[in-house]
């Protein structure tokens, strides 16, 4: 399989593994292009993920319920950060960009609602050689790191 290899290794850069939601069928919904954008949501005081996932960083993907295999990877092309809202302000931010984001009706239940919304534009995206990552007890959804390979298997 070819590789690309243009954006790697670029100074300042994060790298992100992102758990996608396997029954919302997200993945598939951003390999078809049938969706451009992920969201991510807090209740409590400040932003999901705090300003820390920034344009150009990398995003390595895995599927919820799977096996812990990593199997595809993209860049960050544009970030939506919200201030804090009502839940009518955040539905209505969640219809506004229902077109990329193309939810499931779970999924729609599960955003539409929160404080605080943040959405991640995809780009790039491409199957890579699949790896297992070491899976801790204290994982969230999206985890933050200098470079993939501290959190491989």
């Amino acid at each position: 399989m070819a590789v690309s290899e243009w954006y790697q290794n670029k100074e300042g850069r994060a790298e992100h593994l992102v758990y996608l939601n396997k029954q919302g069928k997200e993945l598939e919904k951003l390999l078809n292009k049938e969706k451009t954008m992920i969201i991510r949501g807090a209740a409590g005081r400040k932003s999901p993920l705090g300003g820390r996932a920034k344009i150009d960083d990398l995003v390595y993907f895995v599927e919820t319920g799977g096996n812990q295999m990593v199997t595809h990877r993209g860049v960050i092309k544009n970030v939506i950060e919200t201030e804090k809202m009502t839940p009518e302000e955040s539905a209505a931010f969640v219809d506004k960009h229902e077109k990329e984001l193309n939810l499931s009706k779970a999924q729609y239940k599960r955003w539409a609602g929160k404080k605080f919304l943040a959405l991640y534009e995809i780009d790039h995206l491409e199957a890579i050689e699949p790896f297992k990552y070491d899976r801790q007890n204290n994982m969230d959804d999206w985890i933050i790191t200098e470079d993939i390979n501290q959190i491989k298997a």
